[in-house]
């Protein structure tokens, strides 16, 4: 399917500067572009590329001003990063979308299923499970008991939803992710550690995404909350009773303890660990790596273990990186003040 760069600038509200009969039909990075392929400029370093590019047409946002000639059309937009977003869901929309049930998928009597659904080969639906409209459930897929699952959702191969969990419109899990397995709930005894049964459920809400082998466990009691719009990297841990709030960002390797409640608009970098039974304001930025033990007010933009503010932690870590001859120095002074000391004891004698 061909594109012009008349019918791009309208939708996405672009300005063009060049030829707007240029036609592309699939996306390239500028630095790999080819004839017929759209690109996009943002990050300043690819700038030289600009130049270079074979592709047809590139996003620039409006503030680009081209120091030499470009033979790309040109297509000025607010933010390039953000249109191309758009154009990349027109292009995931226009594709053919999967229908039916495969005659080798297990779907209960007593399941409800709504209309343009497609559920694939040894996908299981078990009983007074409600999968919506439009919904796409791909193969060896897992839908326990008493399920919900909201329409225009995507479950990749290889899902696990536990028995009575929720999950609402337009979420999309990606391959492995397990939505409802026990929480970590086990009571110490003089014989060892009893089970403590996870009767809640998981409740992920509107347009949430679960990245591949992602786990989120069931609450004790209550529920385990994901609230709309959260996006969650692959290889998370969100443990029970955990409530995240709306539109919060996780990389891969997050680790969040049980009954810890995150606020909205979040955003945590790889690997960073959580304690749980804490509270973390809304809009908070956590650095990669970090390790929280207590309570984060909102806005702050932290990092470290325990994390602190990015400026000190910097400087913090320039003193760090020079603490193996700060402390040589140390040794040194400290064997002159004790030949000092035995001088003047000498002399004093």
């Amino acid at each position: 399917m061909e594109f012009s760069a008349k019918q791009i600038a309208a939708f996405i509200q672009g300005e063009i500067i060049g030829d707007e009969n240029a036609t592309v039909h699939t996306f390239a990075k500028i630095e790999e572009g080819i004839p017929g392929a759209i690109s996009f400029l943002s990050n300043p370093k690819y700038t030289p590329y600009i130049y270079e590019t074979q592709s047809s047409i590139v996003l620039v946002n409006k503030d680009f001003k081209p120091e030499r000639e470009v033979k790309a059309t040109l297509i000025k937009v607010e933010n390039a990063y953000e249109s191309l977003a758009k154009l990349l869901n027109l292009y995931e929309m226009s594709k053919p979308k999967k229908q039916g049930i495969d005659s080798l998928a297990f779907v209960s009597p007593s399941a409800t299923i709504g209309e343009n659904v497609y559920i694939g080969a040894f996908a299981y639906i078990g009983e007074n499970a409600v999968v919506g409209d439009n919904t796409l459930i791909y193969p060896h897929t897992y839908i326990g008991d008493n399920v919900k699952i909201g329409s225009a959702c995507l479950l990749y191969s290889n899902v696990n939803i536990y028995h009575d969990c929720r999950i609402g419109n337009e979420c999309i899990i990606h391959s492995g992710a397990v939505i409802g397995a026990d929480g970590f709930g086990f009571a110490p005894t003089p014989q060892g550690y009893e089970k403590i049964p996870q009767i809640g459920i998981v409740i992920l809400e509107d347009k949430v995404d679960i990245g591949a082998n992602t786990c989120v466990d069931r609450a004790t009691m209550g529920a385990t909350i994901v609230h709309s719009g959260t996006k969650i990297d692959n290889l998370v841990q969100i443990a029970h009773n955990d409530e995240i709030g709306s539109h919060t960002v996780m990389a891969a390797q997050v680790g969040i303890a049980g009954s810890t409640k995150v606020g909205e608009w979040c955003m945590f970098g790889g690997q960073v660990g959580i304690a749980g039974h804490l509270h973390i304001g809304d809009k908070v930025n956590i650095g990669a790596q970090s390790g929280v033990p207590g309570n984060i007010k909102a806005g702050k933009q932290l990092i470290g273990t325990p994390p602190m503010e990015i400026k000190p932690y910097f400087k913090s870590a320039t003193v760090y990186r020079k603490l193996p001859e700060m402390y040589f120095e140390m040794e040194a002074m400290r064997k002159e003040l004790a030949e000092l000391k035995e001088k003047i004891n000498k002399i004093n004698k």
